[in-house]
């Protein structure tokens, strides 16, 4: 399976403009609409990135003569304009090459153009209009630009050809002294280098570029965990620091969206085959996160401040690492259908959303999520000839798993037993100093039914704006999304979500799953409550028709102490208080039943739902407060 040579041009190339441009490129769509193989899947993927690109136009600024922002994209959502934007320009010209139509060619010259607004002297780009924030993102817009060139340079004429690869080797010049190893910074500005340097080293006939990617490709493997093969490295300041528990920092929505998709283009063009076998692992295991619907379950990821239920908000998406090791995993390839579809199913006027509830809670989506989207579609199309065959009968891992199975590295559980699907994790590393937290303290971070979909999401214990200028504001009140038992003392949150000693264990007899969380109630500081239980004891029981949740403590309870189970559900799911000690939310495909031990109570909303910015959802606020004369409450979800 080799991709083609990255120094062939298109005959077109010295033509230029000469030609009309809808000869020119008309001439090439039968290439992209004649080859047998996963028709379905092509026609997704053609029309979802059509559909992003018109919606990306929309935005654009294409009538001013003032630079500053002729060109640019006018993010719905923010007050801030988004440096990485000129990512588009390969997906943008791809799209004029496929339809023939001039509008996306003037679109992605305006973009790039735009992008000497965020252009350095060094030869970078900076991620906004502050020239001193964060360059390292000139690697993406490297390849991107080199991609636009590589497939599509044939659209340009000579002298804009030449300037864009004339400011293609100053970026590279810049990445390769930014990133001369794969501890640099994050794991993932690593990973990508490997393929930027491989790339455009073969495309300027650069030796020095392809020396070092092949050196960032030796250098990666021992980043690969034992023994689940999870990419590590997602963690501040060291790629190395360890936790507490001794454990490494790993992300899944890094890993799937930008890390591995990099490392398996180099690999694939470069027939890396020891390579190749451990990305094959990486990706299996990976995979096994993947829901039936193509979700990914990453509410315990050291980067899941950034966690959408399609993916993580800044990176690329999936799809070409997915697509191009689905030869040796088959269940790879349905991964990348699923997981297209999904963000479609997010995608409203040509815009795709950070969650899956934006619309029906009027949440407007950043700009930056569909620009960045764009790019891996448009890869897929242009190599569309070479890729596996994809067959979408071969079931996802998670759509047939039974059982238990614990993931060391990440001392998180995935269980499944009938439809239900679920994580329980007691993951405590945290990506930098401060109040970062993604699930943990035994919290069942994540429950998914097969007939329902989703309906637990964690959440971060803090919304908080690790990265400011790639995060949006959590409209509302900040209410944690990850199931849990809390109490409040002293007007100070305690919760078992801030514990990071929690311990977990499991087993799987007589049909059912459990899973023990011994666990403390802390505060963001990671101190327990006083004068009042905070030693808890969460046993999650699965059946094939039930989960149950079993919350104790053999401590006295003298303060207010209740668990929280925010229900993943729309605004225009219909909820119903049946008695003191059920309620019911009635779901397109089923009926939700919550059964509890002990009153439950839906904490009042200013809306129908809470929202929370991570995962993208809403959910009902469930409580169930703890009856003081027993220290313990049972509680009972259910499907009909």
């Amino acid at each position: 399976m080799k991709r083609k040579e990255f120094i062939e041009l298109s005959a077109f190339g010295s033509l230029g403009l000469t030609v009309p441009l809808s000869s020119l490129l008309n001439s090439c769509n039968n290439k992209v609409t004649t080859e047998p193989h996963s028709p379905e899947f092509k026609k997704l993927t053609f029309d979802l990135l059509k559909d992003w690109c018109d919606g990306l136009i929309q935005t654009q600024v294409l009538d001013s003569k003032d630079p500053a922002i002729q060109g640019m994209f006018i993010c719905p959502a923010c007050n801030k304009v988004h440096g990485r934007m000129m990512d588009a320009v390969y997906p943008l010209l791809a799209m004029a090459k496929y339809t023939g139509d001039k509008k996306y060619l003037q679109s992605g010259i305006a973009v790039m153009e735009w992008a000497k607004n965020v252009t350095l002297p060094s030869g970078g780009w900076s991620n906004d209009l502050n020239p001193k924030s964060w360059n390292g993102i000139t690697v993406f817009g490297a390849i991107s630009l080199a991609e636009a060139l590589h497939y599509h340079g044939d659209l340009l004429d000579d002298n804009r050809r030449k300037q864009w690869t004339d400011r293609l080797e100053k970026a590279t010049d810049f990445v390769y002294k930014k990133f001369p190893s794969i501890d640099a910074t994050n794991v993932n500005y690593g990973a990508t280098t490997i393929y930027a340097l491989n790339l455009i080293g073969k495309m300027l006939n650069k030796q020095e570029y392809i020396t070092r990617s092949k050196e960032l490709a030796h250098a990666i493997k021992p980043y690969f965990t034992n023994p689940n093969h999870f990419l590590y490295g997602e963690i501040k300041p060291s790629a190395h620091k360890l936790s507490a528990k001794k454990l490494p920092g790993i992300d899944l929505g890094y890993n799937v969206e930008e890390s591995l998709n990099n490392i398996v283009l180099y690999a694939v063009h470069e027939d890396d085959q020891e390579l190749l076998e451990l990305l094959e692992k990486s990706l299996s295991t990976h995979l096994e996160f993947m829901l039936p619907d193509g979700g990914w379950d990453n509410g315990w990821g050291t980067r899941m401040f950034k966690w959408t239920y399609w993916g993580s908000r800044t990176c690329d998406g999936s799809q070409p690492a997915l697509v191009l090791m689905a030869d040796r995993n088959p269940a790879l390839g349905t991964a990348a259908v699923k997981y297209t579809e999904l963000l479609k199913r997010c995608t409203n006027n040509g815009l795709l959303h950070g969650g899956i509830h934006y619309v029906s809670h009027g949440i407007k989506p950043c700009i930056h999520h569909t620009f960045a989207h764009t790019k891996p579609l448009a890869h897929l199309l242009d190599n569309w000839d070479e890729l596996p065959k994809i067959d979408t009968s071969i079931p996802l891992p998670r759509s047939i798993a039974d059982g238990v199975k614990h993931y060391k590295e990440i001392d998180t559980s995935l269980f499944a037993r009938g439809d239900w699907r679920g994580t329980v994790t007691a993951y405590d590393a945290i990506y930098k100093d401060g109040h970062y937290r993604q699930a943990t303290g035994g919290a069942m971070s994540l429950l998914y039914h097969n007939k329902v979909g989703l309906l637990l999401a964690a959440s971060m214990a803090e919304y908080k704006l690790v990265e400011s200028l790639n995060q949006q504001p959590n409209p509302g009140e900040d209410f944690p999304f990850t199931s849990r038992v809390e109490t409040i003392a002293n007007g100070q949150l305690y919760s078992n979500i801030f514990d990071r000693s929690a311990i977990i264990s499991s087993d799987d007899a007589d049909g059912e799953i459990r899973i023990d969380a011994q666990c403390k109630l802390k505060d963001h500081n990671n101190i327990s409550v006083e004068k009042t239980a905070s030693e808890f004891d969460v046993l999650y029981k699965a059946s094939k028709n039930e989960i149950r949740i079993i919350a104790k403590t053999n401590q006295k309870i003298t303060i207010d102490t209740a668990f929280v189970l925010p229900i993943i559900s729309p605004s225009n799911e219909v909820v119903t208080q049946v008695s003191n000690n059920q309620i019911t939310v009635r779901k397109p495909e089923g009926l939700v039943t919550i059964t509890s031990s002990v009153p439950l109570k839906i904490k009042k909303t200013s809306k129908k739902r809470m929202f929370n910015m991570v995962p993208g959802a809403e959910a009902i606020p469930i409580m169930a407060y703890f009856d003081v004369n027993s220290n313990e409450l049972n509680i009972s979800i259910q499907i009909s």
